[in-house]
């Protein structure tokens, strides 16, 4: 085992005279309390350290113990309903929101143990060994880890077991025994391998109209929410965590205040499940490393988190990663790349912000994994641009790797317009890939859809712009039913309250059934008006606040409400053009 000895210190960096070979980005202890740190740089007879906890009390002469291994986590069955510190080291809950210095992994958990596989037969990398089950929750393969293959030596009866203990062994090739237990490590920075990637063909439903409709991100895609403060990209991403049609959510606290930290600690687990009715925290894994923390473990925590994610992947599940924030991460970037002494870049970051980025996106995908299931990350960042600049250096590079932009906007947040999303200037890259799914939910007409709300959108801001000049009674009639049509596409669609029972989460079917029913309401005012009818008598119809409302009012499993309203709708329409025939005649029949 390779030996340092520490002569400088600075925050999280330190230097120290190797007494032996180290390799790049080797795990290391440091000092007699076994601080986790890693090695970031070798300079001939000296090696640079990242250390990943508070090293408050190291002095020079300090020792350092390398291990041999690189960075890594303890994957496995504890983690789904856990709340872990950004290198997976669980955390106590709200109460108990630090590990103790020199902290490492888990206990040990029981679970029950239903073998699959039998001694004697060939294994290959992902094959399924069986399987482990606690209670009521999520049962959880075992699969054989990507790098080994050969025989099955033994394996264990069914009953319980540890999750640290071998549960079977394989022989390879070479006669070399590997135990295999359902805890596994895995370095955090090297991707796990798949067998291929796959098209990214449908979308991942987030039950969020606006997003689902209009701005649709792929399931193993990458999305991005930037936001100033205060527009709620916090309270969106849990309610993307609670509504999302993943089967495990990742929920990555990333350099945010220790409040709002608390908070997700505090209502995660009181969350219903929509699909069992049982906790939401059964299938979730919360990675907490709030700005108070070290600052090179924020750093280090994306990678843990998305590690986690490819985990849960390979398992055959869909996965959900929701990142807040990655701009707390790439200011921890920038703090330690100061201290190593690198030039700044743009904006302070280092020159390989861009790179790192990436290295974090790209391991979004929808995969055939190793063992033949198909699996999916999701990548959902949220960004937090000072002043709400989205030109600078975090935001303009994460839109090079995402398909999908959320962005946020303050002025809708101060109107209390949540999601704040702005339709303007978000967008998603080719969505027309999501048509052929959208017909499958029997919403044929979605693509058209889609296309005729964004641009009633962009027509309604080019004529706000102009009635602020020459007022909004002047403009053509035409053109204030556009503007009508478009408040009611905001507030009947658009707007979703969060904290609605009903509206929280708003299903395929009954998106579908909302856009249709607008569009229908469109096609009526429009007619109305070429038959003579006034904008201040369709604006006076008694069906538009049903209209507006229907989103809280209509449960998605109420499909016949929409059919009564259509029809509602219907009637009003053929009455205001009877009105106004009758009008039209009563000169002519008095003459």
């Amino acid at each position: 085992m390779s030996r340092a000895i520490l002569h400088w210190i600075s925050g999280p960096v330190l230097r120290a005279h190797r007494e032996g070979d180290f390799a790049l980005r080797e795990a290391v202890a440091v000092g007699e309390r076994g601080l986790l740190g890693e090695v970031v740089r070798i300079d001939g007879a000296e090696i640079v350290v990242q250390v990943y906890e508070d090293t408050t009390g190291l002095r020079p002469g300090t020792p350092i113990e390398g291990s041999g291994m690189p960075l890594a986590v303890e994957l496995g069955p504890h983690l789904l309903g856990g709340m872990f510190d950004g290198l997976l080291r669980p955390l106590g809950g709200v109460h108990e929101a630090f590990v103790a210095a020199g902290g490492r992994a888990a206990p040990p958990q029981s679970f029950g143990f239903e073998p699959v596989a039998v001694a004697g037969a060939a294994v290959a990398p992902g094959a399924l060994l069986g399987h482990l089950r606690c209670g009521q929750s999520m049962p959880q393969p075992v699969l054989c880890p990507p790098a080994v293959q050969g025989v099955l030596e033994w394996i264990a009866a069914a009953g319980p077991c540890s999750d640290v203990d071998p549960l079977c062994a394989v022989r390879d090739a070479a006669g070399v025994s590997h135990p295999i237990a359902a805890r596994q490590r895995w370095p955090v920075r090297t991707p796990r391998p798949v067998r291929r990637r796959l098209p990214a063909d449908a979308p991942l439903v987030t039950g969020q109209r606006i997003l689902d409709s209009l701005f649709p991100v792929a399931l193993g895609g990458k999305a991005a929410i930037p936001g100033g403060f205060g527009t709620g990209k916090t309270v969106l991403l849990e309610a993307l965590a609670r509504g999302c049609a993943a089967d495990v959510i990742v929920y990555l606290g990333c350099g945010e205040r220790g409040n709002e930290i608390a908070g997700v600690l505090e209502e995660f687990p009181q969350l219903a499940d929509p699909r069992s009715g049982r906790s939401l925290m059964e299938r979730t894994v919360i990675v907490a490393n709030t700005s108070n923390m070290p600052v090179a473990a924020r750093e280090a925590s994306i990678y843990s988190a998305v590690t986690v994610a490819e985990w849960f992947r390979d398992q055959g599940l869909d996965v959900a990663l929701m990142a807040d924030s990655t701009s707390r991460w790439a200011e921890a970037l920038r703090e330690v790349s100061g201290r190593f002494g690198e030039l700044p870049g743009e904006g302070g970051y280092p020159a390989y912000l861009s790179s790192r980025l990436a290295d974090f996106y790209e391991r979004a995908a929808r995969v055939e994994t190793l063992g033949g299931r198909t699996g999916s990350v999701t990548v959902i960042g949220a960004i937090s641009p000072p002043s709400g600049d989205f030109s600078e250096p975090v935001t303009s590079h994460t839109k090079r790797y995402v398909r999908a932009f959320w962005a946020l906007d303050v002025r809708r947040a101060q109107a209390r317009f949540y999601p704040a999303v702005h339709p303007l200037q978000s967008y998603a890259d080719n969505p027309r890939g999501f048509a052929t799914w959208w017909a499958a939910q029997g919403n044929d007409a979605w693509w058209s859809l889609r296309r005729r709300f964004l641009s009633l959108l962009e027509e309604q801001a080019r004529l706000e712009r102009m009635a602020r000049i020459i007022g909004k009674d002047a403009l053509p009639a035409r053109q204030q039913l556009a503007l009508l049509c478009a408040e009611l596409l905001n507030e009947g669609f658009l707007r979703q309250s969060a904290f609605s029972p009903i509206d929280r989460v708003a299903p395929p079917a009954k998106q579908g059934a909302m856009m249709r029913l607008l569009a229908r309401f469109m096609d009526l005012a429009e007619d109305a008006l070429a038959a003579g009818a006034a904008v201040t008598a369709i604006a006076a119809l008694p069906c538009l606040r049903p209209l507006a409302r229907m989103g809280e009012e209509i449960a998605h499993d109420q499909p016949q409400r929409f059919t009564e309203l259509q029809t509602r709708i219907e009637a009003e329409f053929g009455s205001l053009r009877s009105a106004e025939t009758g009008e039209a005649h009563a000169p002519a029949a008095a003459g």
